[in-house]
């Protein structure tokens, strides 16, 4: 079995209202229950907003610290979840369903 990251990116920006994300939060939980009961569930954390990253860059033989994120963009990481699959396909179709669940794109990267 290959270990694959489910990125979930999201809008920068508020959340949705209450009615909104507690459905998305209701079926993102049903998801997770269904990937756990599969075997495939390795994992899964939600993240702070960027502005609570911190960047940290070596160079010259120092350590540079800037806040915020990386890039500057209309969309971030808001989380990500890491299952276990038999192949690429298998972790597309769990990715299809958290995509529906969380009304947003999901990456999938192989994990080496």
């Amino acid at each position: 079995m290959t270990e694959y990251l489910l990125s979930v990116y999201q809008p920068d920006g508020p959340p949705p209202p209450p009615p909104v994300l507690d459905k998305i939060m209701g079926d993102l939980e049903t998801l997770n229950q269904e990937l756990r009961a599969a075997g495939a569930w390795v994992f899964s954390v939600g993240l702070y907003p960027p502005s609570t990253a911190t960047v940290v860059r070596a160079g010259d033989g120092d350590v540079l610290m800037t806040d915020g994120p990386f890039t500057e963009g209309k969309e971030h990481v808001g989380g990500f979840t890491v299952i276990e699959a038999p192949d690429l396909d298998a972790a597309l179709s769990w990715a299809g369903r958290m995509a529906h669940a969380t009304t947003l794109p999901i990456e999938v990267r192989p994990i080496r």
